[in-house]
């Protein structure tokens, strides 16, 4: 789970629900069943209407999504692009077929079989970038969906507004009435507000966050196929794919790429005290 999602709804909740707790009557006034079926049940009304049952059916695993926390380290996809990129030096293109089920990403998977099938770079670069555009449509269109929530709720909080209005204009020779009438005036607006900025605001926020990193790893992705395809030292391709790193991440993996150069020296160090330490007459 993504701890900050989660610490962030519940902080924001529970200072909200707090602040209320300190009127002298707690929370019990700010409590009303019609002004929440007005807001949230007139919000969803109105979100169903605007997107299709296939679109819908998604709303659960996108707030799975916006607090999960399942990201790839960026540094394990450069670790793996360069063995790909020695191994396809060393052993050919063809060797990197072992590779395909050795990793669970379907686009780093295709983008490995196109290459193993000897397929033009262009046309490579074509089907992959392809594959990113509909991803980005994809993920587009589930945050479409907070973000028309997030616009309906306050609305519909106004709607709420407009009818407490009316009722309380309709019974102004009864003063019993007036208090109850503007209640649900504006505690609709107060429930609208709420949902729409500490509920499916940030969760519209969240993912498209989450969907600008994923779709930025699979751009390292793609650029490290095409280098690994046009045959290019493991070296260049490192330093290609370090440019889509963050500068403290980019430090990172400079320290973990200089520790790896030092163990291989260290390696081939060794293999030769081995080799030159044969037998003397």
């Amino acid at each position: 789970m993504d701890a900050a999602t989660i610490v962030g709804f519940i902080l924001g909740l529970g200072c909200i629900a707090v602040a209320l707790m300190q009127s002298e009557a707690g929370l019990r006034p700010f409590w009303d069943l019609q002004s929440l079926l007005i807001t949230v049940g007139g919000s969803m009304g109105a979100v169903i209407i605007s997107f299709s049952a296939d679109q819908l059916k998604n709303i659960p695993k996108m707030i799975q999504i916006a607090f999960r926390s399942e990201e790839q380290d960026p540094l394990e996809i450069i670790d793996g692009m360069i063995d790909l990129a020695e191994k396809a030096r060393r052993e050919g293109l063809l060797a990197l077929e072992d590779s395909l089920n050795r990793t669970d990403d379907a686009f780093l998977q295709r983008g490995i079989q196109l290459i193993v099938d000897g397929t033009d770079p262009e046309l490579v670069r074509d089907i992959l970038e392809t594959d990113l555009a509909y991803i980005e449509d994809r993920h587009r269109s589930g945050k479409s969906i907070f973000d028309a929530m997030t616009a309906y709720a306050p609305a519909f909080g106004m709607i709420g507004t407009l009818i407490g209005l009316i009722l309380m204009l309709r019974t102004l020779d009864k003063p019993s009435t007036i208090g109850p009438s503007m209640a649900i005036a504006l505690i609709t607006t107060l429930y609208g507000v709420i949902v729409a900025n500490l509920v499916t605001g940030p969760i519209a926020t969240n993912l498209a966050v989450k969907s600008a990193e994923e779709i930025c790893l699979r751009e390292m992705m793609l650029e490290g196929i095409l280098s690994i395809q046009s045959g290019e030292n493991p070296r260049i391709v490192e330093e290609k794919l370090m440019g889509f790193l963050a500068p403290k991440d980019r430090l990172r993996a400079e320290e973990q790429a200089e520790m790896r150069r030092a163990g291989m020296r260290t390696q081939r160090e060794m293999a030769d005290d081995v080799g030159g330490s044969g037998p003397t007459a």
